[in-house]
């Protein structure tokens, strides 16, 4: 249940200017999550979000730059939980996952700032990721089938 509120967090954040706990919290809510004040404190501490200037002036959660070494084990949690099949056709990789997290792990690829990767979309249940080739896209999936399991 953590990792997907987790996941959940991460989507809200990249989603939407999300300035205080109380937004988030209600967002939380509002997504099925029940949970209190204290547990978002402390996911907002575990997730290290700090606050950002947003374009339009607004200060909002993000997720730090210093994060970025976290992202691995998230990103291991995260697959390992809702990744349901890997695999790739010529240079693009799917990853179809189970309902609703496939934008939280697609925010965590992301975030990643993997080299081989030219781009990703997610959907609710489907993540493609461009490949410079096919030996990468081959590359990838197996190393994401590593991570879950």
């Amino acid at each position: 249940m953590k990792a997907r509120r987790h996941a959940k967090i991460l989507e809200l954040i990249n989603a939407y200017t999300i300035d205080t706990q109380e937004e988030l919290l209600r967002r939380l809510r509002e997504n099925g999550f029940e949970v209190t004040q204290a547990t978002v404190s402390r996911d907002i501490k575990e997730l290290r979000l700090i606050k950002t200037l947003s374009p339009d002036g607004k200060y909002k959660y993000s997720v730090g730059q210093e994060n970025t070494r976290d992202y691995p084990t998230k990103l291991y949690s995260l697959l390992s939980d809702s990744a349901v099949q890997i695999n790739f056709a010529g240079n693009m990789v799917i990853v179809k996952c189970l309902t609703g997290m496939a934008q939280a792990v697609c925010v965590a690829i992301d975030s990643m700032h993997l080299p081989n990767i030219i781009g990703t979309l997610a959907g609710d249940d489907t993540i493609f990721i461009a490949v410079k080739n096919e030996e990468q896209a081959q590359q990838m999936v197996a190393e994401l089938k590593k991570m879950v399991g």
